[in-house]
């Protein structure tokens, strides 16, 4: 990325090994990818906008009492003594990429992130669906504990009995208490073939699970037509190719008269808010609106349905659960504010901020908060989440026996709908 490219991102659980912005993320969920998904969970955090430009902070800045520049006498002083005192090995390039990433700490903003040009590489790959590790998204519940967003379907992670909200308390039996979601992501990931073992809280359980590495290449969209003629859509993340398979998933229900859809956006940290654009747009006519950015009062972006309606006045269900940020809840709110959906499952995570990615020097990036979005009925969701229409909860019974009562009562209104 040059230094005149800059990318929204809407994603978070931010953090996980990713978590929602524009590139959404490059917005699900709520971070970095855990052990190689959790980059998602900054996808899903994030909520980036693709192809905006280069934002001009300076323009609107919230902060203009800021001095035009630093005063480095102080961190010079602690080079020195560092430099003098320290019985280790230092690296000049290291202690430079802290001082970056202190700076972004120092916000109090768990989006903002200044990510080398080593993590640069690993949040792009992630964003693209292809990494190694377990398969799921870390991120931070509101009291900083490490919690697991989002389990891929298919992969480790989920294959073992992840959930979402589980909460990590050690990682091969190192306690994460106070540990970022980089160090756990960086202890989680590991070669194809080896073991993580991950103690989690559930509720009043303490469960502990050892799992082996896989790599990881997720296809965004997937889908299959349940019975009663009934298309099913499963979005797993909003990332590079979610666009044309979804566009290519609604030209396949289209002619094989599919009657209503089911669309699940269970477990999705975010990603590309581009592409949650587009398949919202799958839905809606020309010229809806799919959200709305705000600084403080002022709208700086309003998103519209591009008219690519190939699924307009189709009956559709949306399922979302607490693993759904970002670009997931961009997607749900837009859909059903426009009463182009029903939603159906639990509360969504809740990530209702804008990220940008702006290009550094060698291949470094920053992942700064840029603004807030807002669903099209004025509602921002920032920790506060969407709440479905019919609200359908998973028990462990039926996580065990594999049983979807959430999918299932979709199915079972649509139905009535279809009848209608």
């Amino acid at each position: 990325m040059s230094d005149d490219d800059s990318q929204h991102i809407f994603t978070d659980h931010d953090k996980g090994e990713k978590g929602t912005a524009v590139r959404e993320f490059k917005l699900p969920s709520t971070g970095r990818l855990i052990a190689g998904f959790l980059a998602l969970l900054v996808i899903f955090a994030l909520g980036i906008e693709v192809g905006s430009g280069r934002i001009d902070l300076s323009a609107h800045t919230a902060t203009g009492n800021l001095p035009a520049t630093l005063n480095y006498a102080t961190v010079n002083e602690v080079y020195q003594e560092l430099k003098t005192n320290y019985d280790g090995t230092l690296d000049a390039n290291k202690l430079l990429d802290g001082l970056k990433s202190g700076l972004t700490s120092a916000t109090g903003d768990p989006y903002t992130e200044y990510f080398s040009a080593s993590a640069a590489k690993q949040f792009n790959d992630e964003l693209g669906g292809t990494f190694s590790g377990i398969g799921a998204e870390l991120g931070q519940d509101a009291q900083g504990n490490l919690q697991i967003i989002a389990p891929i379907n298919g992969f480790p992670a989920a294959n073992a009995g992840l959930r979402a909200q589980d909460i990590i308390t050690d990682i091969n039996g190192t306690s994460t208490s106070g540990m970022s979601v980089d160090s756990a992501v960086s202890m989680i990931r590991g070669a194809k073939g080896t073991k993580v073992t991950l103690k989690v809280l559930r509720g009043t359980q303490t469960l502990s699970f050892t799992i082996t590495r896989d790599d990881i290449k997720v296809p965004s969209v997937n889908t299959k037509i349940l019975s009663g003629n009934i298309g099913y859509m499963q979005i797993t993340q909003f990332s590079d190719d979610t666009s044309d398979l979804a566009k290519k998933a609604a030209d396949q229900f289209k002619q094989a008269g599919v009657k209503a859809v089911v669309l699940d956006l269970r477990d999705n940290p975010g990603g590309l808010l581009t592409a949650a654009v587009d398949v919202s747009s799958l839905w809606l006519p020309s010229g809806k609106t799919i959200l709305q950015e705000k600084r403080g009062n002022t709208v700086t972006n309003t998103y519209n349905s591009s008219g690519d309606h190939t699924l307009y006045g189709m009956p559709t269900a949306v399922l979302i659960n607490g693993g759904s940020a970002s670009a997931s809840e961009i997607t749900a709110g837009a859909l059903r504010d426009n009463n182009a959906a029903t939603l159906f499952g639990v509360k969504s995570y809740g990530k209702g901020s804008v990220q940008s990615i702006i290009g550094l020097a060698g291949g470094a990036e920053l992942k700064v908060t840029v603004a807030k979005w807002y669903r099209p009925n004025g509602q921002n969701i920032n920790k506060q989440g969407i709440t479905p229409d019919h609200a359908v909860t998973m028990s462990d019974s039926d996580y065990q026996n594999k049983q979807d009562p959430q999918q299932d009562s979709a199915v079972a209104w649509l139905q009535t709908q279809i009848k209608q």
